[in-house]
């Protein structure tokens, strides 16, 4: 994907009206590619020169074939059930994770498509158990074990991308070759997903505690490394590497595990506000999240609120998990840059976000007593569980 071969490629993203897809495909266009964007909604922003867009599902099949035609290299970006109440949409993200990506896949075998790069996620094998500097030795998490559909229909997905490796193409046009990047938490400026969410939580006066060890350690990617590990996979899965990273799955982060909630307190006060000092055991919020996605399930068909935290989001801010990046710095010869939150503030701040003094408190008080409220049912819910509990340890 580089040098004078890379005026004729053609690469196709879908989920290409997404953040980072729209930001893969910018940086794509200016290595001189053709870049196709393929998504259900158009990009909000203006496209760059050589980048087109194609309305397309990722679900529909007769218009994956059409938007192929001509494409060297895919990469597969679509998802959906990542964070908050789309994590509780069950159908939807089977769906898009596991149908469409089986879709995509025979899509590039009959247009011929010769590579595929798959954005797959940490959560393959990660469930809640600490993981210490783990590789891609480890073996995917159980499906059953997987606390969330998301999880679940990734680590599929991400199987049958591996499997399709080496099978051949349409009309004799060679083998289609696939690799799998894992990704840690995105963060960027512009990012719409999780980042914006956290800020709302925090303008409202949702974020009052910390939660978990505050020893315990985490990964993230900035999206200029995300891309960068892109471009990388893709040539090596390209002839001039020896199709290195055929077939294999990589672990993709900035190199640097650190405490989820420190890692935001640069956000925090740098939009002018207090960090918390309050801080709750883990079990406490993971009950809360719980009793949050069963009060969802109950009422979600009438009222598709947005739950403050969900199991897996609890496990994944609060229990230890990071991982080495040696076989993708040795196969790929990727080296992250180091990135800090202060482009991401200066965004929010350039959207007009951040403390406002003077503002009306009235409704933060009454947000406060709801949160509150919450917490006490949970505890009086636990309650007798432990007083059973202890009664049986002393009779």
């Amino acid at each position: 994907m580089d040098g004078e071969d890379a005026i004729k490629e053609t690469v196709l993203i879908t989920g290409g009206g997404g953040y980072f897809g729209f930001r893969l495909g910018s940086a794509l266009s200016q290595r001189r590619m053709n870049v196709i964007l393929l998504d259900i909604s158009k990009p909000t922003q203006e496209l760059p020169e050589g980048v087109v867009f194609v309305q397309g599902d990722v679900c529909a099949t007769s218009e994956l074939g059409e938007a192929l035609r001509g494409v060297t290299c895919v990469f597969h970006i679509a998802s959906y059930g990542m964070s908050g109440r789309e994590q509780l949409d069950r159908k939807h993200i089977e769906d898009v994770n596991v149908r469409g990506t089986e879709n995509v896949l025979e899509a590039c075998k009959r247009a011929g498509v010769p590579r595929l790069v798959y954005t797959s996620t940490y959560n393959v094998v990660f469930g809640g158990q600490v993981i210490e500097n783990g590789d891609e030795s480890l073996p995917y998490l159980p499906l059953h074990r997987h606390p969330d559909y998301y999880s679940r229909t990734k680590a599929l997905a991400e199987m049958k991308v591996l499997e399709a490796n080496g099978t051949a193409l349409g009309h004799g046009r060679g083998i289609l070759r696939t690799c799998a990047l894992r990704p840690a938490g995105i963060f960027g400026p512009g990012e719409q997903r999780h980042l914006p969410r956290i800020v709302s939580y925090i303008e409202r006066g949702w974020f009052r505690f910390v939660y978990g060890d505050p020893r315990s350690l985490v990964d993230f990617v900035h999206v200029d490394n995300l891309i960068q590990a892109h471009v990388l996979a893709a040539e090596a899965l390209g002839e001039s590497k020896n199709h290195k990273a055929a077939g294999q799955a990589y672990f993709i982060s900035d190199g640097r595990p650190v405490n989820n909630f420190e890692f935001f307190r640069p956000l925090v006060e740098g939009l002018g506000y207090t960090f918390p000092t309050s801080r709750l055991p883990l079990w406490l919020v993971y009950y809360f999240a719980l009793l949050t996605e069963m009060v969802h399930f109950m009422v979600g068909r009438f009222y598709n609120f947005q739950p403050l935290l969900t199991r897996t989001e609890v496990y994944k801010t609060g229990v230890t998990h990071y991982f080495s990046l040696e076989k993708a710095k040795r196969d790929l010869g990727y080296e992250p840059c180091q990135h800090s939150l202060k482009d991401v503030v200066e965004w929010f701040k350039s959207q007009g976000r951040g403390r406002k003094l003077g503002r009306f408190t009235v409704k933060q008080f009454l947000r406060d007593a709801v949160l509150l409220l919450l917490f006490a049912v949970v505890l009086l819910s636990w309650f007798p569980r432990v007083v059973r509990a202890t009664s049986k340890d002393t009779s």
